[in-house]
């Protein structure tokens, strides 16, 4: 990835201890001396675990760790890194991953050390400073859906990630977990909020198959690795990845691919080069992804109407530490109205029992 884009001086608040971190690198065997210079620079792009780059002896490392004051619930480092070791041997489309630390006397969180993959992210920004056809995103959406579904058919058992999460009950758990989570962190009264969440426990589906999900599985978060755009060489932020219903992870991905159509505010929210001329519709993603994995997807809208809640929640989650003190980032200012739309958005498609042109 091309750190020249997508990394920036690190924000305020939010710096490493660089002395206690090269004294790391050298006990793992990553650098040859501890007063090596080293340049920190970091991604800016992700709203969840902070991503760093690091340059140092002519090396390039990527770094994760949680949100500062987070709650440890969504941020478990050591998990993150056991899926991405783990996978090594079964799926080729993964960041090679070199130390993990869980040492507070380092940098006070656990974190991990990866290889920095190179290719291309393709952020909005990215979409638009390449100038991109409309006739190359019907390539890029095949490559990023054939992705997919090779996710979706990873040997799991083979890994030795059997027992990463319970597939059995997962749909309810994910309901109901949802739900808790988005009143734990609501700051405003959104009627639509309640609305969606009776009507899922509602009209969950009671029988699924399962597989390893990425639960965060986007544009952004993939490396094409050039730009003929027929290869993905890594899939990044592994930190929601367990074992459950593909059609909800497919349903959270389809709430991340923002249309023309859709409301601004959720264009701005959600930015997404799936708004330029020449992406699929999301109707026409589940027909590809249906078609290519051979998977039935009957119960579409709630899929759908499920992928924005959770993405909703996610956002008044970051609200509500914004609000409270907990992060300064500005990004984070209007998220509370992004979670209210995504909601009233949800609320449309089920009303409308469609998941393209809502409003």
């Amino acid at each position: 990835m091309s750190g020249k884009e997508l990394t920036k001086p690190v924000r305020k608040g939010e710096e490493l201890h660089e002395k206690n971190l090269k004294r790391f690198l050298l006990r793992q065997g990553l650098i040859q001396d501890e007063k090596s210079d080293m340049l920190v620079g970091q991604f800016q792009n992700g709203y969840s675990n902070l991503t760093y780059q690091l340059n140092i002896e002519d090396k390039e490392y990527v770094l994760r760790r949680p949100p500062f004051s987070a709650p440890k619930r969504g941020h478990d480092m050591g998990r993150e890194f056991k899926v991405l070791h783990s996978l090594q041997t079964v799926f080729n489309k993964t960041p090679e991953v070199y130390a993990y630390s869980e040492d507070d006397e380092i940098l006070g969180v656990p974190f991990y050390i990866m290889e920095k993959v190179d290719g291309i992210i393709l952020t909005t920004r990215e979409a638009g400073e390449r100038n991109i056809a409309p006739s190359e995103f019907r390539t890029i959406a095949n490559t990023w859906l054939d992705t997919f579904v090779e996710l979706h058919g990873v040997d799991y058992e083979a890994s030795g990630l059997g027992s990463l999460g319970r597939p059995e009950g997962y749909v309810a758990r994910q309901v109901t977990n949802w739900g808790k989570q988005y009143l734990a962190a609501a700051t405003d009264d959104v009627p639509s909020s309640k609305k969606v969440m009776a009507w899922m426990e509602e009209h969950q589906p009671k029988e699924y198959s399962f597989s390893l999900i990425h639960n965060d599985y986007k544009y952004d978060n993939v490396v094409f690795s050039d730009s003929q755009w027929n290869k993905i060489v890594a899939i990044l932020d592994w930190e929601m990845c367990t074992l459950g219903d593909p059609l909800m992870d497919l349903g959270t991905s389809l709430g991340y691919w923002t249309a023309a159509s859709d409301a601004e505010l959720m264009k701005q929210g959600l930015p997404s080069p799936t708004v330029m001329e020449g992406n699929p519709s999301r109707t026409e993603i589940v027909q590809e992804y249906a078609l290519k994995s051979g998977r039935n997807i009957d119960n579409l809208t709630f899929y759908f109407a499920y992928g924005l809640f959770k993405i909703a929640v996610i956002a008044q989650q970051i609200y509500y530490r914004y609000k409270h003190g907990h992060t300064t980032d500005k990004r984070f200012a209007q998220l509370n109205a992004v979670s209210a739309l995504l909601c009233n958005t949800a609320w449309q498609a089920i009303q409308k029992n469609q998941i393209d042109n809502l409003y």
